[in-house]
């Protein structure tokens, strides 16, 4: 597999971590999170010398979709969101594009996913994790053949995302973090949509007292 992290810097001050994963063979590949910098990520893929079959969004919101437009026109690729987060990706109160001073995308995504949904580079299989909580149609993509997870803005570096945004719960974000991602193998890598990886193992003991505890 081919992994490589773009920093980019959508003008809120905190890089978004945009992802270009590749079969290594099939050299089909995907992009998460065009945040902003399209020029950059255009770049990368050329030096890579791989094809986009999709262009995957964590979540809707202006810092992971602002080059979203211009990726699609220069790298095609069919846009992947989840069906509870599609029409956030259209409206820039949720999206809060306006924060960012970006348009909010004129394209219509190609395909709305759900929990479960499986999607392919070559023979590498990933699964859609829905993750509701920071957004309502947040998710995580999941390898477990690599060992690896994509969680956008659910899951940080010693923290969690911010659940004060339009449709963001905090009940939520905890439930998708307790029961959706710390059931993972403790040695699986977690690729947030901000700030550094980390593991599994090490962010266990941030929410084990946050669970319901059994008489």
């Amino acid at each position: 597999m081919i992994l490589k992290v773009i920093k980019l810097n959508t003008g809120l001050g905190d890089l978004t971590n945009c992802y270009i994963v590749a079969d290594e063979e099939t050299k089909e590949a995907f992009i998460i999170d065009p945040g902003a910098e399209a020029e950059k990520i255009i770049e990368m893929v050329k030096i890579l010398k791989v094809k986009v079959k999709y262009i995957i969004l964590t979540h809707c919101h202006g810092d992971h979709i602002g080059a979203l437009n211009e990726i699609k026109e220069k790298l095609e690729g069919q846009i992947l969101i989840h069906r509870a987060e599609a029409e956030g990706l259209y409206k820039e109160e949720i999206n809060l594009s306006y924060y960012i001073g970006i348009d909010s995308p004129e394209l219509e995504a190609d395909s709305r996913l759900d929990d479960k949904d499986k999607i392919h580079l070559g023979n590498i299989e990933f699964e859609i994790i829905h993750t509701p909580g920071h957004t309502k149609g947040g998710i995580c993509i999941y390898c477990k053949e690599h060992k690896m997870i994509f969680t956008g803005d659910t899951l940080f570096r010693g923290t969690w995302g911010r659940t004060d945004l339009p449709t963001g719960s905090f009940e939520d974000i905890m439930h998708s973090i307790t029961n959706k991602i710390m059931i993972l193998p403790e040695d699986t890598i977690v690729y947030p949509g901000h700030g550094k990886p980390t593991i599994i193992r090490e962010e266990e003991k941030i929410y084990l007292d946050l669970k319901p505890k059994k008489d």
